[in-house]
């Protein structure tokens, strides 16, 4: 029998009984719902589903529950309180701190010594000011650092589409809590592939912005040398749109920041793009690429060509260069050094190999051997690399390309201590061109595998162009919806 509840009803409802943030905003606005309801919703959501896929690791429900109150008390004096007022949220345990609350990072030594956040970060305030009820911290690997959610300090997070599968990471709780309808939008960011990787095989849509975007402040100035960047993932187009609204506004003392949109990157979204000149990309030159990933391009160019724009296979000729790798490596080990010796600091200890996984530890012996010298000649040809890249912007509007180079892997092939750097190798080929580049490139669910596991699409654009993005990626959804398509673990199913 179907469950009655304030989003709709449940059971054997479609996907559509349960509304994205934009709509779930409007039932608070409208007083359909108050702000504590649609927590107490969320938060039984996740008590039902969470023992399932390990997607949330720290509960926050008490001060949610006092930020919900302040919520239905300036509704009732008149005051709704924010584009997203009374929206149930989750923030990725990476990066988005709030001073006084858990921050572990995936790390077991963060989590055994209890440590706590020492500041907010401009991101947190700015989630909040949108009006995001923050009750949880999600599952990361440790520091980010790999594209699959399976730390030692809090285990795996599994795929709600298949819980034998990998949520992807390094945004993979905030994926899987997404994608199997706790919330419907999530905190994620990017330095490899963060956001649209976990987007891709948890069958979501995930924007990553451009660099420069999103303030890191005020503890970073640029997050592994501008490669890294916050945003979302969620359910529908306007949602990310909405938050990034929300959250792309420049702060005191940053470094740098994007140029600001034309209009509004929600109102982009809800209009027609223009003609665009689309190139396709369905192979990598590192490595064999699967037929689903490749099927799932060519599909979507198809889809492109049935809406107008003009398509054609091509990329830039720098995509695959046979270096790139190794300076992308030598900048992020060396970056994960540096802030190693944040928590060394904040520990009042140093941290040795027992400290933090092998992987981790390897990378950062590696960023120990890097001299000042090394490091800044591969950040400069990492500039010059991009400047080649961008080249072939002036000719195309955009690149469509697999995320992956294969559909979502099991759980453990990317933990394996013997294979699994090389499983790692043959998967990650399409996304940390764009982090090194800093261009928005986003992540959308327009394909699955014959057994049901979804196939993400990337799409990138010339620099600063999120709305041109956003307005494609509303076209996309609006001709090819994807609402409908619901994970066996969903919480619209009894």
């Amino acid at each position: 029998m179907a469950q009655t509840s304030l989003l709709g009803t449940s059971g054997d409802a479609p996907a559509s009984d349960l509304p994205d943030g934009v709509a779930t905003a409007e039932l608070f606005a409208s007083g359909a719902a108050s702000a504590v309801e649609l927590l107490d919703e969320a938060i039984a959501r996740a008590d039902r589903l969470n023992p399932e896929i390990n997607a949330i690791i720290g509960r926050l429900d008490d001060s949610a529950r006092q930020a919900a109150k302040r919520h239905d008390a300036a509704r009732d004096a008149g005051s709704v309180g924010g584009p997203l007022a009374g929206v149930p949220f989750l923030t990725k345990d990476l990066t988005c701190t709030t001073e006084g609350q858990p921050y572990h990072a995936g790390n077991a030594a963060l989590k055994d010594a209890g440590y706590a956040a020492s500041s907010t970060a401009h991101l947190a305030t700015m989630f909040a000011a949108l009006g995001l009820v923050n009750f949880g911290r999600t599952n990361t690997p440790e520091f980010g650092l790999t594209i699959t959610t399976e730390p030692t300090a809090y285990g795996p997070t599994a795929n709600p589409w298949n819980t034998d599968h990998s949520t992807g990471g390094s945004s993979g709780g905030s994926a899987a809590a997404v994608a199997a309808g706790i919330v419907p939008i999530a905190h994620a960011n990017d330095g490899g592939g963060s956001i649209r990787v976990p987007a891709a095989n948890c069958g979501l849509f995930g924007l990553k912005p451009n660099r420069g975007r999103v303030s890191l402040g005020p503890d970073s100035g640029d997050g592994w040398a501008g490669f890294s960047v916050d945003g979302v993932v969620s359910r529908s187009v306007r949602d990310s749109a909405r938050v990034l609204d929300g959250i792309s506004q420049p702060w005191p003392g940053d470094p740098y920041w994007a140029p600001p949109p034309s209009d509004t990157f929600e109102s982009a979204a809800g209009r027609e793009p223009q003609a665009l000149r689309v190139g396709l990309c369905a192979h990598s030159e590192w490595g064999p690429t699967d037929a689903a990933c490749r099927r799932a391009v060519e599909a979507a160019g198809q889809l492109a060509e049935s809406l107008s724009h003009e398509v054609e296979y091509s990329h830039p000729a720098e995509m695959f260069h046979e270096e790139f790798f190794d300076h992308f490596r030598t900048i992020v080990s060396v970056q994960n050094v540096v802030m190693l010796a944040g928590f060394e600091e904040a520990l009042g200890r140093a941290m040795s190999r027992p400290d933090v996984e092998g992987d981790t530890w390897a990378l950062m012996e590696l960023g120990r051997d890097v001299s000042a010298t090394q490091y800044l000649a591969a950040l400069e040809w990492c500039h010059g690399w991009t400047r080649r890249l961008a080249a072939w912007w002036a000719s195309h509007d955009v690149l469509v390309s697999p995320i992956m180079a294969e559909p979502p892997p099991r759980l453990g092939e990317l933990r394996n201590p013997e294979t699994g750097r090389g499983r790692l190798n043959d998967l990650l080929q399409f996304t940390p061109q764009f982090n090194v580049s800093g261009q928005p490139a986003m992540s959308v669910p327009l394909s699955r595998t014959e057994s049901g596991l979804p196939v993400g699409v990337q799409f990138v654009g010339p620099h600063a162009s999120e709305e041109m993005l956003l307005s494609l990626a509303g076209q996309l959804e609006r001709a090819a919806p994807w609402a409908g398509r619901t994970p066996p673990l969903w919480a619209g199913t009894a």
